[in-house]
């Protein structure tokens, strides 16, 4: 059957682009030479191209996008430099070498616009480039594989290619696997909770193995059904059918017995096949020394299993010419002691080898048991005792000279706490890489309104995020239960009926709702005899069950579905989503029963709860648990959340945001009831979204310094991961560290913050303190002028309405301000000193700041409590909470106030004639009185004047951007180490 013209036209297109994937150049004469010898007469002109583009031809376009985004990501390629990846810059040279004419460069534009996504941020310490495009393209059987698995699986052109830099970020800082010199690199990769971080470390893993690693260890979890979910994955995507099948005839029913997958499997067909065994491909071979059903086991005949024939008997494996005729070995395990102990006493039998074995050990949520958490003022002197994984990981690094540790996280803080001068240690000393927030990601920036300025009254289901997707649970007992169960059922329904109308039904495979109020056993059993008892009494098929499903069918989901889902189909009425209702039900309370309480901790435990979501065709169940559903437990299908559990430990916290993930098809229908009003210790109570935010704000924080302090100064790291945790502890003051916070390798001295907010954190709560503090304040306070100032901010994206606050103002001198801050008590000083060392130098040491401007608020009248302090003009009195086992405030400045401070400092810094010098900061100032009531602020003021011992004066700064010093520099330190841990304080030499 003869080729369409644009069949032909694909095809040449395709093997000209291939020709210069990794160099961009006149696609006209690639084009002319790919066509001549089959297609010489077809019509290459770029009026076809355009018209065939315009024109929906959806393979063409898929190839351009393909290759245009490859370019477009390229890191600091040869032929394009000075451009940024993914920005107009780069696509116009990428044009420019293709020689494109201007109609032609704008339906490219058009049908495959630049993907402006963030890149990862990397915090590395220097190393010898050896990964390069020309080490790439010469091996890349396996990435090849995995990259073509991902397009096959519908990944966007944009993710593939942000994957492939994510992933080449961190093999380029591994070991050269063919490297004289044994070096071992130890890093982190930081994801997001339920983001897809298994996509990266399969990605590296491909890559590592086409480098020349032949030994993959990957740490699979604690439990053997994560790491059963780890290995499928990684066997369908990586290693591929004929590596499984070593040889044997697919379809040779007896040659295949013992073959995991094949014949109770309904995915084997998905399992990547690479056309033949690879080592007869040009490739090297993958022998798993594990598969879906079995953990590492000791191996039988020593360790043959484990032994590297040598091409070259004389040279070493590593050697290019015999690593690359070495067959790489596979092992997914799972973090168990005895487990381990086989595996290291395996490796011990192993004679002379080891030492040149190119190693990867990936660790999956490395932050849970690899960490050593031995509280080191135990230890005898000069020695080092670790828990038992941790230990294990010690010895395997120790055994394995060339082996490379990478850890991945959401939560790194554990990790990042770690004692650098433990050499043994897992700390993640070479590299420490945050990934993007993925697109089609949900998380917290979904569920949280943070930064928004659009007031409260005028927030809908379009533009807020809280009130689409949260809904507050009030009160104990069984408070938002019925209502959540009655969405689970709904939003099952609303599946199937998008199902039956052309959304992939794959896209609803499963359907979950997770209940969490508890870590205790006996509690999860009675929640779930509580949710079984209200199903069977919910009446789903009578009037009454109907008319409350109809109700919040109105109220809810159909109003958040057509504000953010109205390119998805929806029922007109209840009536029509009703025959829906009867599927749903039946398919969630089939066996029986509508929940499965996933508590265990043994593997025959989960083996029988059928909850395998790869293996099982369909999990529609609510389900009821605790800490087993917060780590590497992935709820597939996860739509309705009920979370009522508080805890005091961030990361705990983060791990529990299982509502976090890709929700493809059904977005707007999810929903988190989450708890409002939880008990908290004696006598006290926490909003546990509140909560929750303040975390992820710190999360956020953390990730945007990160940020900050990647950019290179100078040629080399501004900042190495040895000198990430003072960052850690800095903005997240109230999280309670183990005892390695005497471990902490370094002690932050400044923080320069030009033309960006300084927000202390750890005021003192104690009466006397704070009435010293507020003295302090009284010359500053005498500044404000009595008559309220009005200030407006315009209209932007959040809101079509002007905004505007009244506030007392007044001018301070740099010194004065600066005197006052210095005299200052603080809970923990070192949260503030780093601070204040840089607004000390503001004077003309660093740069100059002439003054501030003071701006007290006034809130609404119809809430305002005002009062004197120390003689004071009457100031607004706010109220703050501090959460409990915290010691600072969750946020100061209210998000109006600061908007309108930062824009005033930024059109200072444009010479605009604003209201301020481009030499003058801003100093947000509040009386705040700590308390759970406005009563409580009313209790701190008598006759008009203020009580200074029941104050706090809090404060945000923003100098001006013209207070920055000439090297950039943003971070001063002073390092400390455990092998200097009897020495005064080692100086790290930086400029001043």
């Amino acid at each position: 059957m003869s080729k369409t013209p644009a069949e032909v036209l694909l095809e040449i297109h395709a093997a000209a682009l291939a020709g210069i994937r990794t160099l961009p150049s006149r696609f006209e004469s690639w084009a002319a030479l790919a066509a001549a010898d089959r297609h010489p007469d077809t019509d290459l002109g770029e009026e076809n191209l355009c018209s065939l583009l315009v024109g929906g031809d959806e393979a063409l376009i898929a190839l351009w996008i393909r290759h245009l985004t490859t370019w477009d990501f390229a890191e600091s390629p040869s032929w394009s430099e000075g451009t940024s990846a993914r920005s107009e810059e780069r696509r116009s040279v990428v044009y420019s070498r293709l020689q494109f004419g201007g109609e032609l460069r704008k339906v490219l534009d058009t049908v495959a616009p630049v993907a402006k996504v963030p890149g990862e941020i990397v915090i590395t310490r220097e190393f010898t480039p050896w990964y390069t495009p020309e080490r790439r393209a010469e091996r890349s059987f396996y990435w090849n594989a995995y990259e073509q698995k991902l397009r096959d699986k519908g990944w966007p052109a944009a993710a593939v290619a942000s994957l492939d830099q994510a992933s080449r970020s961190v093999v380029e800082r591994l070991a050269d696997p063919e490297q004289v010199a044994a070096r071992q690199a130890k890093g982190l990769v930081v994801g997001y909770v339920q983001s897809g971080k298994t996509a990266n470390f399969t990605g590296v893993a491909a890559k590592a193995i086409d480098a020349g690693y032949r030994l993959v260890i990957v740490l699979g979890g604690t439990l053997n059904l994560l790491r059963a979910q780890t290995q499928r994955r990684l066997d369908m995507e990586l290693i591929g059918q004929e590596n499984i099948l070593r040889g044997a005839d697919a379809a040779d029913v007896d040659s295949l017995v013992g073959v995991d997958y094949v014949g109770d499997d309904t995915g084997w067909q998905d399992f990547i096949r690479h056309g033949g065994r690879p080592s007869a491909l040009g490739a090297c071979d993958i022998e798993r020394l594990t598969t879906r059903d079995k953990d590492y086991r000791s191996l039988a005949q020593g360790i043959r299993a484990l032994e590297f024939e040598k091409r070259f008997p004389t040279r070493p494996l590593h050697d290019p010419a015999n690593i690359h005729h070495a067959a790489a070995r596979v092992l997914v395990v799972k973090k168990n002691k005895a487990v381990l102990t086989k595996l290291v006493k395996d490796l011990k039998q192993v004679h002379g080898i080891l030492g040149e074995l190119p190693a990867l050990i990936i660790d999956d949520e490395s932050d849970q048991a690899s960490v050593n958490t031995s509280n080191p003022e135990k230890w005898e002197r000069g020695s080092t005792e670790r828990t038992a994984i941790n230990g294990l990981l010690s010895k395997l690094l120790g055994l394995l000279p060339r082996a490379q540790y990478v850890g991945y996280t959401a939560t790194p803080f554990a990790n990042v706490f770690i004692d650098p001068g433990d050499d043994m240690d897992i700390f993640p000393s070479d590299f420490l890489i945050s990934l993007p927030r993925p697109a089609g990601y949900m998380g917290v920036q979904d569920f949280h309104d943070l930064n928004s300025s659009i007031p409260a009254e005028e927030r809908t289901y379009a533009n807020s995020q809280e009130k689409a997707h949260v809904r507050g649970i009030y009160g104990s007992g069984n408070g938002g239960l019925q209502e959540a169960m009655d969405a689970f059922v709904l939003t099952g329904a609303l599946k199937l009926y998008r199902a039956d109308h052309g959304v992939p039904a794959d896209a609803f495979r499963h359907h979950t709702m997770l209940a969490h109020e508890s870590v205790r056993k006996d509690d999860h059993a009675d929640l779930a005899l509580r949710i079984n008892s209200m199903w069977h009494q919910a009446g789903y098929s009578s009037a009454a069950g109907h008319a409350r499903l109809a109700a919040l069918w109105e109220s809810d989901f159909a109003q958040v579905t057509a504000a953010r889902a109205s390119n998805l189909p929806a029922p007109s009425s209840y009536s029509e989503l009703r025959p829906y209702v009867h599927a749903a039900r039946q398919r969630i309370g089939s066996k029986g029963e509508p929940v499965i309480v996933v508590n265990g901790d043994t593997d025959s435990y989960f083996a029988q709860l059928d909850l395998d979501f790869d293996r099982t065709p369909h999990v529609w169940k609510i389900l009821v648990g605790g800490t087993k559903l917060s780590r590497g437990f992935t709820v597939e299908g996860l739509t309705i959340t009920y979370y009522r559990r508080t805890t005091q430990q961030a990361d705990t916290l983060m791990q529990m945001g299982r509502w976090f993930g890709f929700r493809p098809g059904y977005r707007d229908l999810v929903r988190l009831c989450i708890g409002r009003e939880e008990p908290f210790g004696r006598d006290k109570s926490v909003d546990l979204y509140e909560a929750y935010e303040a975390v992820c704000r710190d999360e956020e924080n953390f990730r945007e310094q990160l940020a900050q302090y990647s950019t290179m100064v100078g040629g080399k790291p501004q900042v190495t991961p040895v000198q990430i945790p003072p960052l850690v502890a800095q903005h997240l003051p109230w999280l309670k560290p183990s005892a390695r916070n005497k471990m902490f390798n370094a002690e932050l001295v400044e923080i320069r913050s030009p033309g960006r907010p300084i927000e202390p954190a750890s005021y003192p709560l104690n009466s006397l303190t704070k009435k010293r503090n507020t003295e302090r304040w009284q010359s500053v306070l005498h500044a404000l002028g009595p008559t309220p100032v009005t200030f407006s901010n315009p209209p932007d994206d959040s809101s079509t309405l002007t905004r505007t606050f009244k506030a007392l103002t007044g001018t301070v001198a740099h010194g004065d301000l600066v005197a006052v801050l210095s005299q200052l008590e603080w809970d923990q000083p070192r949260y503030f000193d780093p601070h204040l060392t840089y607004l000390q130098q503001l004077d003309g040491t660093l740069a100059k700041v002439e003054d501030w401007l003071l701006i007290s608020p006034r809130l609404a009248s119809d809430s305002r409590v005002e009062g004197s302090v120390l003689g004071s003009a009457p100031l607004s009195l706010v109220r703050r909470r501090i959460q409990p086992g915290k010691n600072s405030f969750g946020r100061i400045a209210s998000v109006e106030h600061r908007v309108s401070a930062q824009r005033l400092i930024n059109e200072a810094a444009t010479g605009g004639g604003g209201q301020i010098g481009s030499h003058t900061g801003i100093a947000l100032i509040y009386p705040v009185v700590e308390g759970a009531s406005t009563d409580s602020v009313r209790a701190a003021v008598r006759n008009s004047v203020a009580d200074p011992s029941k104050v706090i004066m809090a404060f945000t700064l923003i100098p001006p951007k013209t207070a920055a010093s000439a090297d950039s520099r943003l971070l001063r330190f002073r390092a400390k180490d455990s092998r200097f841990i009897d020495d005064a304080t080692v100086a790290v030499p930086l400029s001043p």
